[in-house]
C-alpha cells in the first residue's frame, strides 16, 4: 500500500555535504514539476538563510535555520512536521498535502533524523520517509569520502545517489568514484546531474574503488561551523574579490562553502564558492520580503570568525566592527 493510499505523507530527504549540488538539482526538478504540490523544508546551519532563495518554484515552503535538523535543530523539524500534519488534517480531497521535500543542511546525517520521524509518537501516524536522495560532488566527492566521515554517512544511508557536475569531472576519477559509492552503498540507485539536469554516467565495470582509510582513529577534526559576515554598503568590490580570491588560495581546504546575496553595481547576486571553485554568479530578481542581503556565510574549519573579520576590513580598509554584525 502506498503512502497516499494509507494516508500517511511522503517524505523525500534530500541531503549530501556542503556545496554538492542539492538545492540546484531540486530546482530543476520543482521546474520539471517532479514534487508536484510538496511543501519543501529547506534547513540551513546558518543562521542567514540563502538556498530558500533559488526555490522559488515549489508550493509552499518552509525554512529551517541556525542548526542542522540532524541535531541542534531536530525538535524544530519534528514541531514543524507536527504542524503540517495537524493543518493537512483540517483540509478535504485534492487540495491536501501528500508529500513534503527535506533539503537538510549540508552539515546534517540523514540517518538520525529518520531514526526521529520514525520513533515520534505523532509523526509516525502521519508522516512516512519515502525515500533518502544523496548528492555527491562529481569534482569533490572522492576527496570528501576520503576525508570526511560525514559524507561516507551520507552516502551509506541513501535510498538513490544523484552525482551532480558530471559534466566537469575527470572520467577516470568519475569511474573510481561510481566505483567506491557502489562498495559503500551496493543498494542504492545511481544517476548523473549536470546544473540539476539529467546527465548520463560513463560505464564503471571493472573500475576499482578507492582504498578509502579508516577515519575512527584518527585525531578529530575542528567542527566546521557557519561565520555570518555583514557587507557594509559602500565595499569595494574589487577588494571584496580580491579578499575572497586569497581567501579561498590560503585556506581551501579549510573553507569548505561560502555562500550568500549581495548587492553589487551588477545587480542582485547569488554569490557561491565549494572549496576553492567559485561558481558564475547569478542575477536574482528583487524581492519584497526581508531577506538580510550583503549577508555572506562562510562554512569551514580552522579560523575563527574574529580573523575573517580582521582580514576582510584590512582587504576593504574598513574598520572591524562596521564589516560585520
Amino acid at each position: 500500500m502506498s503512502p497516499a493510499e494509507e494516508g500517511r505523507i511522503r517524505l523525500t530527504i534530500l541531503g549530501g555535504y556542503l556545496g554538492s549540488g542539492k538545492t540546484t538539482w531540486l530546482r530543476h526538478q520543482l521546474h520539471e514539476g517532479a514534487f508536484a504540490g510538496a511543501h519543501v523544508i529547506v534547513n540551513e546551519a546558518a543562521e542567514t538563510p540563502v538556498d530558500d532563495a533559488l526555490l522559488g518554484a515549489a508550493s509552499s515552503l518552509s525554512v529551517l535555520a541556525g542548526g542542522c535538523v540532524c541535531c541542534a535543530a531536530r525538535q524544530d523539524l519534528i514541531d514543524l512536521l507536527r504542524r503540517i500534519a495537524d493543518e493537512r488534517s483540517r483540509v478535504e480531497g485534492s487540495a491536501r498535502i501528500s508529500q513534503i521535500v527535506l533539503e537538510t543542511s549540508g552539515l546534517a546525517d540523514p540517518g538520525p533524523i529518520v531514526e526521529a520521524i520514525r520513533s515520534d509518537p505523532v509523526l509516525v501516524y502521519h508522516v512516512v520517509v519515502g525515500e533518502v536522495i544523496v548528492a555527491v560532488d562529481a569534482l569533490h566527492g572522492l576527496s570528501q569520502l576520503e576525508s570526511e566521515p560525514l559524507g561516507r554517512r551520507q552516502v551509506e544511508v541513501a535510498d538513490r545517489l544523484i552525482l551532480t557536475k558530471v559534466d566537469e569531472a575527470d572520467e577516470a576519477r568519475l569511474k573510481t568514484l561510481m566505483a567506491t559509492l557502489a562498495a559503500i552503498n551496493p543498494g542504492a540507485a545511481m544517476s548523473g546531474a549536470a546544473r540539476g539536469v539529467t546527465h548520463a554516467l560513463p560505464d564503471a565495470t571493472g573500475t576499482p574503488p578507492a582504498a578509502l582509510p579508516d577515519l575512527s582513529g584518527s585525531a578529530a577534526k575542528p567542527p566546521i561551523r557557519p561565520v555570518r559576515l555583514h557587507l557594509d554598503d559602500s565595499i569595494d568590490w574589487t577588494a571584496f574579490t580580491v579578499w575572497l580570491s586569497a581567501l579561498l588560495h590560503a585556506r581551501g581546504d579549510d573553507v569548505v562553502r561560502v555562500k550568500g546575496v549581495v548587492r553589487t553595481p551588477a545587480g542582485r547576486l547569488l554569490l557561491q564558492t565549494v572549496r576553492r571553485v567559485v561558481q558564475s554568479p547569478e542575477i536574482l530578481p528583487e524581492q519584497g520580503d526581508t531577506r538580510e542581503d550583503n549577508m555572506i556565510v562562510v562554512i569551514g574549519r580552522g579560523y575563527s570568525e574574529k580573523q575573517l573579520k580582521r582580514s576582510l576590513a584590512y582587504f576593504a580598509g574598513k574598520d572591524d566592527n562596521t564589516m560585520a554584525r
